[in-house]
């Protein structure tokens, strides 16, 4: 009677396992839509941070006899962002600053605010009984080309000789009072206008560990500067005194 009377009204009766074949289909896609909303959001983020992160989360490293504390936006590569033992780390920090990526440093960090203000630094165990300061008198000496030419802030800029194996390279050294000289190396000519970090210093710091800092050649007249806030931000980071 009452499929007489649905009839006889102009209506069909639906088949209730149809319409809950099409409720589940319709959830489905709204699901899907979801999913690709979200995901698509998610992305488009990893890909506007080209393995960078903001994320300001401590790190503890565990490198040799030291411990290394370093926010995971301060830490170069995204497997070395954890706790744990490592062999080395590498890090890299805006100057002045010393901070690590953020929205806010992301024109230095991508290089696109028309200065080179980025410093890239690797911890690891030492395997040399000198620094560089330390190899300048036994070492460099021998290696590189007299007098040299004034640089900038007191310092002067050795060659090398041809077969010293430093190569379109040159030292940079300046007197300090009361410490060891300022020493770095770095490179030359058209190498060097095409790197980001083309100087590098290296010094210990810690208990047994090498620090390898690059940075800027137009930073080479920040040289006090730069060398003191190095120092003290790994100090800082070993919890060194």
């Amino acid at each position: 009677m009452k499929q007489e009377a649905a009839e006889s009204s102009g209506f069909e009766i639906v088949d209730s396992a149809l319409m809950m074949k099409v409720f589940c289909g319709f959830a489905v896609l709204a699901a899907l839509s979801l999913a690709i909303s979200f995901g698509g959001r998610w992305f488009g983020h990893t890909i506007a941070m080209a393995g960078y992160t903001d994320d300001t989360t401590t790190r503890e490293v565990v490198i040799g006899n030291d411990v290394v504390a370093a926010p995971a936006n301060t830490i170069r590569f995204e497997k070395a962002r954890r706790d744990g033992v490592a062999g080395r780390l590498d890090l890299y920090l805006r100057w002045p600053e010393l901070d690590g990526y953020s929205e806010t440093a992301r024109l230095a960090f991508n290089n696109l605010d028309g200065n080179k203000r980025i410093i890239f630094l690797s911890l690891e165990p030492r395997v040399m009984t000198r620094d560089m300061s330390g190899r300048l008198a036994p070492i460099y000496n021998a290696l590189t080309v007299k007098p040299g030419v004034p640089g900038p802030e007191g310092m002067t800029l050795f060659g090398f000789s041809e077969t010293s194996g430093y190569l379109n390279e040159v030292l940079a050294v300046a007197a300090r009072s009361g410490e060891p000289a300022f020493v770095a190396r770095c490179l030359n000519g058209t190498e060097a206008d095409e790197s980001l970090a083309p100087c590098e210093r290296d010094i210990f710091v810690g208990n047994g560990l090498s620090m390898t800092y690059r940075f800027p050649r137009e930073l080479l007249g920040d040289w006090r500067a730069l060398d003191a806030a190095v120092v003290a931000k790994a100090n800082a980071m070993l919890h060194v005194e």
